[in-house]
C-alpha cells in the first residue's frame, strides 16, 4: 500500500497532527488531521510527561480515526526554548592525501568539510539536530544553494563550507521520544519546528530573496530567517499568545481561562473604525455580574503585546541575522497567525506590505469536521503538514500501517545524510 506519513506538532497550547498518504503517482494527500488542547508543556518544553502523553494520544487517535488507518511511525517537531543555533564554517583540502593536488569535488570531500564545520564545542546539555549548508567555496569561488548542482565535479585545491547548525536539548529530545514510544509508536525523525513550517509555506522564490518565518505559538514565538535558500538565523522569543491572554486577564480582572476564551472568540490586534464600537460581553465570575467592554479596548490590550513581540523579533533579526535587505516575505504561522488583524499589525511594525499568513498547498479536499474543511491548510497546521511533506521520501519504506509493539526500534531520520543535515528538505526545494 502507499506510504503513510504522520506529522506531530507538540505545542504549548495545542497538539496538532497531520496524516499524509502517498498515492500511486507519488503525490501526497492529507487524509487525517486533529487538534487537541495541550497540557504539561511550557514554552515548548515538556514538564509533565503523563499529561502530554494523554493529549498526544487523544490527537493521534482522532487523526487516525479520520484517516481510517493505524499508524506506526511519527515524525515530530521541536522548537521553543529547548532549541538554539549557531553559524559555523569548515575548510579542508580536496585531496584526501594532503598533497594539495587539484581534484574534483566529490561527496567525500563535502562530508569532510561538513565534519570540519561541526568540530566546535557544543553545550554539554545540547545535541545536534540539523547541520544545513549555506554556502560552498572552492578556491575562493562561491557556490550558494541555487548553484549547488554546479559544485560536484568542480576542480580545486581547497573546499570550504558555511553551515547553520541547529541544536536541541538532550533532555527535551528524550522526553519527546519517551512520550511517543510509551504510546506504542516509533519516532521517525525530529525536525526544527520553523524548518518544517517553511517546507509547507515558503516557495523557493521567497527563500532565495530573503524571508522571515514567524511561528506565533502559545508559550514562545519561533523565528527563522532564510536567505539565498538557506537558514541564516533561528531564534525563539520567550513570549507568546499566553502573554496576551494574561494581559487581558490582568486588565479586566478575570480568570485566565475566561480571558483565553474571549481572546479566541473576539480578539484582534488591528481594527477598522467601523468596528470600534462593537461590544464584547465578559461573562460574570463568582458574584460579579457580566460586563460589557468595547472591541476597541480589547484590541488595544492585545495590540500592545503583539506589537512588542514583533518589535522584539525585528530587533533580534537586525542584530544577529546579517540580513541587510528583505526582498521576500514575512510569513506568519502558528495559532497566533489566526488572530484577526495580525497581518496588518505586522505590516505596520515591519513597514512592508510583503506579509502574509502561511498557507499549506492544496493536498486534497478533506472534511475536517469541526475544524472546518481543509483545515490543514491553515497557518496553525503549517508545522504538522510540513513534517509530512519533508518526510515524503521516508514514506516509501513505510511498514504496513499497524502499531508496533517495539519501544526501541527507530526509523532512520530522513533529514539525515551529512550529519543530520536537512538533506531531503533542500532536495525538495530544487537543489
Amino acid at each position: 500500500m502507499s506510504g503513510i506519513i504522520v506529522g506531530l506538532d507538540i505545542g504549548s497550547a495545542f497538539i496538532r497532527v497531520a496524516i499524509g498518504e502517498l498515492d500511486f503517482d507519488n503525490n501526497i494527500r492529507i487524509i487525517g488531521v486533529a487538534k487537541s488542547p495541550s497540557k504539561g508543556v511550557n514554552n515548548g518544553v515538556i514538564i509533565n510527561s503523563s499529561a502530554v502523553e494523554a493529549c498526544v494520544k487523544e490527537a493521534l487517535g482522532a487523526a487516525e480515526q479520520m484517516a481510517g488507518v493505524d499508524v506506526s511511525y511519527v515524525y515530530v517537531s521541536i522548537g521553543g526554548s529547548q532549541v538554539s543555533s549557531i553559524n559555523s564554517s569548515g575548510q579542508i583540502g580536496i585531496d584526501p592525501s594532503s598533497r594539495n593536488r587539484r581534484m574534483d569535488v566529490g561527496e567525500n570531500a563535502k562530508k569532510r568539510a561538513i565534519d570540519a564545520a561541526e568540530a566546535i564545542n557544543y553545550p554539554l546539555e545540547k545535541q545536534k539536530l540539523h547541520t544545513i549548508p549555506r554556502e560552498w567555496i572552492v578556491d575562493g569561488i562561491s557556490y550558494k544553494n541555487e548553484h549547488i548542482k554546479d559544485l560536484i565535479g568542480t576542480e580545486g585545491v581547497r573546499l570550504e563550507v558555511k553551515v547553520h547548525i541547529v541544536m536541541a536539548s538532550i533532555t527535551a529530545c528524550k522526553k519527546i521520544d519517551d512520550t511517543i514510544m510509551h504510546l506504542g509508536y516509533q519516532r521517525g525523525g525530529r525536525t526544527l519546528k520553523t524548518l518544517a513550517a517553511a517546507v509547507a509555506t515558503l516557495p523557493r522564490e521567497d527563500m532565495e530573496l530573503g524571508s522571515i518565518l514567524i511561528d506565533l505559538g502559545g508559550g514562545t514565538t519561533d523565528v527563522m530567517v532564510i536567505y539565498d535558500s538557506a537558514p541564516v538565523y533561528t531564534v525563539s522569543i520567550p513570549v507568546g499568545g499566553w502573554y496576551v491572554t494574561n494581559d487581558i486577564a490582568q486588565v479586566k480582572g478575570i480568570p485566565f481561562d475566561v480571558a483565553e476564551d474571549i481572546k479566541i472568540k473576539y480578539g484582534c490586534c488591528w481594527i477598522d473604525e467601523s468596528e470600534e464600537d462593537e461590544t464584547v460581553t465578559i461573562p460574570g465570575v463568582g458574584s460579579r455580574p457580566p460586563e460589557e467592554t468595547s472591541r476597541f479596548e480589547l484590541c488595544q490590550i492585545i495590540q500592545s503585546r503583539m506589537d512588542e513581540i514583533f518589535s522584539m523579533i525585528k530587533d533580534s533579526v537586525r542584530k544577529h541575522s546579517g540580513l541587510t535587505s528583505l526582498n521576500g516575505s514575512i510569513v506568519l504561522t502558528g495559532g497566533g497567525a489566526l488572530m484577526y488583524g495580525i497581518v496588518e499589525l505586522a505590516q505596520s511594525v515591519w513597514r512592508t506590505t510583503a506579509v502574509r499568513k502561511g498557507e499549506a498547498p492544496n493536498l486534497g479536499d478533506l472534511d475536517c469536521g469541526p475544524l472546518g474543511r481543509n483545515a490543514y491548510r491553515q497557518p496553525d497546521f503549517a508545522t504538522a503538514v510540513g513534517l509530512v511533506l519533508a518526510n515524503k521520501s521516508g514514506a516509501e519504506a513505510e511498514k504496513p500501517s499497524k502499531k508496533s509493539n517495539s519501544r526501541h526500534e527507530d526509523k532512520k531520520d530522513v533529514f539525515g545524510g551529512l550529519k543530520n543535515g536537512a538533506k531531503s528538505f533542500w532536495k525538495k526545494m530544487g537543489f
